[in-house]
Order: C-alpha cells, then structure tokens, then sequence
C-alpha cells in the first residue's frame, strides 16, 4: 500500500473523530452541561484547527455561562477563520447586544442575516437592538421574507406588528395581529397591542380613500 495511501486512510478516522466530538459538545450544549461541551470542542478545535464550528461552540458555552469575554474571543476566532460564518457573527451580535454596544451588535446581526435569512434568533435579536436603537425599516423586509416561508410563526407576526405600528402602517398591524389571534386567542400582548392600535386608529385623522385602500392593500375604486 503506497504512503498517500495510508495517509487518506489515516484522514478519515481523524475527520470522523472530530465530527463525533463537535456533535458531543452540541449535544451537552443542548442540555446545559457546558463544561463538558467545552472540553468536546477544544478536543474536536484540535483536530480541526481551521473549522469555525468549535470556536463557534465554545463561544455559545461561554455566552451561557455569562463568560462574555471568553464567548467574544472565540466568535472572533470563528470569525476570522470563516467571515462568511453566519453563526459567528450571529455570536458576536449577541455579544455586543449583552455589552450595550448596539451599533456593534446591529451590524453583526445585519451580517449575519445577509448569510443566513432563515435564523429566527438573529432575526429576534435584530427585532430587539432595532426597537431600542429606533431604527428598525432595514429589519421589516427580513421579517417578512422569514414569515413568508414560515406564515405561523406568530413571534415574527408580532413583532412585525409592533414594528409595523411604529412605523405608522396601523392597517398593516391590525390585520397582522387578528391573524395571529385567530392562531393564540389567549395571546395577551397580541391583544393588548391591538388594543392600542385600535385606539390609534380611532384617534387618527380621516384619510382619503386612496390612501386607506393603499395601507390595506386593496385599489381604489
């Protein structure tokens, strides 16, 4: 048997020895055990020095147990292995929002949905930083492509609503949220919402009809 051989078959126990062990840590992460999903991941970060996925692990292990110097340091370590690592920036984004650098914590989350559009923590964690920084018409279009591939998802339907409200299209955040309250009739901050856009609503000026069937989607006649 030749040298390169020997050398390919030597890969392949190392490359499924180190998938055995990012898989671990995922699942002791999963359960909470974070001491023993950061021994997995510095295990499987030693086989695969160039692989985000380790780094991106002992990042999440260390964000939940509130290390967020330690949780930063190996996002960044993810990061510069792979800047095209969603999961990485998402990290980073969760740091900084926990640091109350919204503008850092913006950005990453921003990144990371150009990356990945199917993340609903991203998206939530945006939907957060967004209300507080009073900047939220970049986040409207990525929640409701989301909600367009997933329609019951009613944590997004919320929170469109609320950013629909607050962007003044009351008729959009009407009708998001009696749909969302014929899916959660007992949801209180659904109807609780409603409740002020509804008075919103009532407290509002006559509009022109044009401008009604506009917000409502509809022609004018």
């Amino acid at each position: 048997m030749s040298a390169a051989n020997t050398h390919g078959m030597d890969r392949y126990p190392r490359t499924q020895h180190y998938e055995a062990l990012r898989e671990l840590g995922d699942c002791y992460t999963s359960v909470g055990r974070y001491t023993q999903a950061q021994h997995c991941y510095e295990k499987a970060a030693s086989l695969g020095p160039d692989e985000p996925g380790p780094y991106v692990g002992l990042g999440v292990a260390a964000l939940q147990m509130g290390k967020l110097e330690d949780a930063e340091i190996a996002f960044r370590v993810a990061y510069r292995l792979d800047p095209k690592c969603a999961k990485a920036c998402a990290g980073l984004a969760m740091v900084a929002q926990q640091q109350r650098d919204l503008s850092r914590a913006f950005d990453f989350y921003m990144k990371s949905l150009e990356l990945d559009t199917d993340n609903i923590m991203v998206l939530l964690g945006l939907f957060q930083v967004s209300c507080e920084m009073g900047s939220f018409a970049k986040i409207v279009s990525y929640l409701e492509v989301y909600l367009s591939m997933h329609p019951g998802d009613t944590s997004v339907m919320f929170a469109l609503a609320a950013l629909y409200r607050k962007d003044g299209r009351l008729g959009h955040a009407k009708a998001m949220l009696l749909n969302l309250l014929t899916m959660e009739p007992a949801n209180r901050d659904a109807a609780n919402l409603l409740e002020e856009v509804e008075h919103s609503l009532a407290d509002a000026p006559p509009r022109g009809a044009a401008a009604l069937c506009a917000e409502g989607g509809a022609e004018a006649p």
